[in-house]
């Protein structure tokens, strides 16, 4: 048997996901779309479930819920399990009415009934069951009860058939029947109301007698068709409410409490600096530092138990060098900051489980609707604080094409989990007593940046209107730890993953490039390296910002566009070859990185927070916008960005003694 789960976001459908399928997962992407399908074996049983993108309705306007509708048309599914939120009976019941037009056997599994009840909401869950004909089971995903019942319906096939009821008034129901019988395949019912919405995906279908029933019907209602459809599911669910809803206890919610607090008109934006500023302090700050000192002894403990361990093999001096100098240099150098990820994932993973990060995308908004966005562009620069590959794909849910490009080339600026170890490196060292203050003002200098960007992007190259936003606010919940856990493991693991692949194979080169001349001779001077003189090239470039010709950092920074977090593992090992002492001194303690002042060090940080991209990055634009140009004039336009950015910090803060 084969399962769709379907249901609204917020509902709990993932939750439930996890609970049915356990291990028994597996993680893939759409044909031809690059969004997540997750699909698994549910518990004990031959079935299997396909977890459909969440959705409102089966008028589909996004990529996700255009992926739900083709799938529930076209593939063969057995049977539909259909999660609603008992706390918001009437908006999840009109996608049930739509669902309940296919010739899809179905099952409500009625979530978050224990929260409904401790709101004073009393619901007739049989009275629901009888009138939609169809099989209710009650479950709490989150404390996991009901879950064996809800198997066990499934198991043992023990639901309904479905045999619709109408929910139309009669002249309606009269008319559909009528269309109904012109129409062969499958879903008759379903695609009749869309051929009388006037859906133009099935306009190949509708006959001279259909329409001419269509205007009938338009004459009768003196409406739109598709208002008319919308019109009835709704009096149809507020009679089925009044008949189901028994009592109902009005009180205020905790929700409505909060925010009246996080979204006050006067008071959002200040309390979101506060909590994003402690979150950034937490990471980065004394408490994230420390962690970093903890892993950098460990690392240098293993260097050097490693590199006794090479001597006493008889390891060669280049091999010695390329495992010690390279490899763990370059890779360890990155890994110093996993503590410091973890503590910003699970902060993030924490705002976003209790519900706060969609008030952020309400309350911002309106700020972004004055510069040429919506809160809808929020969603990806929220993602891409963890990575910005996935940020980026997250943007086609944008139906207004303007503005997703816009988003799609702002993104990037997003400080993502790439570049905190550029920005703890640095502020760590230069700012010792600030770190957590010099890295939030990174954050909120990214903030202003893509305002500002957008302003002008809007003004001159991309002219339009702005889209509607439109979201539902979740009610706040309590993190669940379990799935925060794993959240941050699914995190932790694709940075360890990349640090293990795309770094270790840039470190490899970056030694090679640091330990041969350019008549290939072993053993050089790093000022005779065929990477110092790779980096005098271009070290002019980076002169505005740096104040010093500095090939070692012209390279590290250019390193950047393989994956940011290459910065901190070239610098590591450039630093190791021209350092006069032992392994694990400080970066900037070496010769070839002492020019560094405060000013320059935060511009370095500006630069590599605003530049291009990595590579992953940069396919991934090029692959929503469409065109290799578009992704070359983004690639462009974000460097250029960072370079006047970088250059007019240092320049000013140097002027005027500021960072000094």
């Amino acid at each position: 048997m084969k399962v769709a789960l379907v249901g609204n976001q917020n509902s709990g459908k993932t939750t439930l996901f996890n609970l049915l399928t356990g291990s028994h997962q597996k993680i893939g992407n759409w044909a031809g779309v690059t969004i997540e399908k997750k699909e698994g074996k549910i518990r004990t049983t031959d079935c299997d479930i396909i977890d459909l993108p969440g959705l409102y309705s089966l008028n589909p306007y996004t990529q996700e819920e255009v992926i739900s509708y083709d799938y529930l048309l076209h593939e063969d599914v057995d049977l539909i399990l259909n999660i609603i939120d008992a706390t918001q009976l009437e908006r999840s019941l009109y996608l049930t009415t739509q669902l309940l037009e296919l010739n899809i056997p179905l099952v409500i599994a009625l979530n978050m009934k224990d929260l409904a009840d401790t709101r004073g909401i009393k619901i007739d869950y049989d009275l629901i069951s009888e009138k939609l004909n169809t099989t209710i089971v009650s479950i709490s995903a989150l404390k996991k009860t009901g879950i064996l019942d809800l198997i066990n319906v499934i198991k043992k096939n023990k639901f309904k058939d479905n045999k619709y009821s109408h929910i139309y008034d009669h002249d309606f129901e009269d008319v559909l029947n009528e269309v109904v019988a012109e129409i062969d395949g499958n879903h008759q019912r379903f695609v009749a109301i869309k051929m009388i919405e006037g859906d133009e995906r099935f306009d190949d279908g509708v006959t001279a007698s259909i329409d001419q029933k269509r205007q009938a019907l338009k004459k009768t209602y003196n409406r739109e068709l598709d208002q008319i459809v919308t019109d009835e599911r709704y009096r149809y669910i507020e009679l089925l409410r009044d008949d189901a809803v028994k009592s109902y206890k009005t009180h205020r919610s905790w929700t409505d409490r909060i925010d009246d607090i996080l979204l006050n008109k006067y008071l959002s934006l200040p309390i979101f600096a506060v909590i994003m500023f402690g979150i950034y302090y937490l990471a980065a700050g004394p408490f994230g530092s420390m962690t970093v000192d903890w892993i950098s002894g460990l690392i240098e403990q293993f260097s050097g138990w490693l590199s006794m361990r090479l001597d006493g093999w008889g390891a060669s001096p280049w091999s010695h060098s390329l495992v010690i100098d390279g490899v763990v240099a370059g890779v360890g150098a990155v890994l110093n900051f996993v503590p410091q990820l973890i503590i910003l994932f699970t902060l993030i993973s924490v705002l976003e489980t209790t519900g706060y990060m969609a008030r952020i995308a309400f309350f911002l908004d309106r700020v972004f609707q004055k510069v040429g966005l919506s809160g809808k562009s929020l969603i990806p620069f929220i993602i891409g604080s963890g990575c910005s590959v996935p940020a980026i794909m997250s943007a086609r849910t944008i139906s207004d094409e303007t503005e997703k490009r816009m988003t799609i080339m702002l993104t990037p600026f997003i400080p993502c989990s790439a570049k905190l170890p550029i920005i703890t490196l640095f502020a760590g060292y230069f700012f010792s007593d600030r770190t957590g203050l010099i890295s939030a003002s990174l954050y909120f200098f990214a903030i202003t940046v893509i305002i500002l960007s957008a302003f002008i992007m809007k003004k001159f190259i991309f002219k339009g209107k702005v889209s509607n936003f439109i979201m539902e606010l979740p009610n706040y919940k309590v993190p669940h730890v379990r799935y925060v856990f794993r959240d941050v493991y699914l995190k932790v693991k694709a940075f360890m993953t990349q640090a293990g692949t795309i770094i270790l194979l840039a470190s490899i080169v970056i030694w090679f490039l640091l330990s041969f001349s350019l008549s290939f001779e072993y053993g050089v001077s790093p000022d005779q390296s065929i990477l110092s003189y790779i980096g005098r090239v271009f070290s002019w470039i980076f002169y505005p910002f740096l104040g010093d010709l500095s090939w070692a950092a012209s390279v590290s920074a250019i390193q950047g566009l393989v994956a940011k977090e290459q910065v901190v593992s070239s610098m590591a090992i450039i630093a190791n070859f021209s350092s006069e002492v032992d392994t694990g001194i400080l970066i900037f303690n070496s010769q070839v990185f002492q020019f560094f002042t405060p000013a320059s060090a935060y511009a370095f940080m500006v630069f590599n927070l605003f530049s291009a991209p990595c590579f992953g990055s940069i396919g991934a634009m090029k692959k929503e916008l469409g065109l290799t140009s578009s992704m070359f004039k983004a690639v462009l336009f974000q460097t250029g960005m960072a370079w006047v950015l970088a250059t007019l910090v240092y320049q000013i803060s140097t002027l005027i003694g500021v960072l000094l």
